[in-house]
């Protein structure tokens, strides 16, 4: 009985990382397209969003089937629950690739602000990092990485109103600028809440270790 849970305990963790990679692999390429311009890439992290809800419906029934099989307690219930949850976070972090990616595409045409799409592309790739982070974190079972990765989601508040400042004042001095900088506002916070989601991830890494729910983004949360 033992043995057959922990098969079924070690594909749910096999199953989460794959659907990590792929999410991780939707940031990276997402963030490229908008940096390139390329609406062909974009196009694609759109149409693959599909397999990474399906493993997410996927983890959710497996999960669910094994608590009602197994009745888990303590360390083990803690195993089933991270991943459950966690798999949850790491969807939203599609979505807002898809996001992205759908920006790119409507970008089409727009006066484009170079200025602004360097700062972009250098928040996207801290995005990108943090996501590449958690996922060995989660893997690891590492608290203290989830704990520094936390502490970086700093350095996406600061880059979307940076961002945002920027945009406003170029939409204010040209018109023309209004509609593509309204796109970089709206990828800036997509990419900020990849942020908040990464730290919710650490929390989950934190839970599995401690066996308690640790808010490393209430200061954030209270700020919104």
């Amino acid at each position: 009985m033992r043995d057959t849970f922990e098969k079924e305990l070690n594909k749910l963790h096999v199953l989460f990382a794959e659907m990590g990679m792929m999410v991780n692999e939707a940031i990276s390429h997402s963030v490229k397209a908008f940096s390139d311009h390329d609406n062909e890439l974009a196009q694609e992290v759109i149409l693959r969003d599909k397999k990474i809800n399906e493993c997410e419906n996927e983890l959710e029934s497996l999960t669910l089937e094994l608590i009602a099989l197994y009745q888990p307690v303590t360390t083990d219930l803690r195993d089933v629950i991270t991943v459950l949850k966690a798999s949850s976070d790491i969807e939203r972090i599609g979505d807002h690739a898809v996001s992205i990616s759908r920006a790119t595409i409507k970008m089409k045409g727009t006066r484009r602000i170079p200025e602004i799409e360097v700062e972009i592309a250098k928040m996207g790739e801290q995005a990108c990092v943090m996501v590449e982070q958690v996922l060995d974190a989660y893997i690891k079972n590492d608290e203290e990485q989830a704990y520094q990765i936390a502490d970086d989601d700093h350095k996406l508040d600061n880059a979307l109103e940076s961002i945002r400042d920027k945009c406003l004042k170029f939409m204010q001095n040209d018109p023309k600028t209004v509609v593509s900088g309204s796109h970089y506002t709206l990828v800036a916070t997509y990419l900020e809440r990849i942020g908040d989601y990464v730290t919710n991830v650490c929390e989950w890494v934190i839970f599995l270790k401690k066996g308690e729910i640790v808010e490393l983004n209430k200061d954030h949360e209270e700020k919104r």
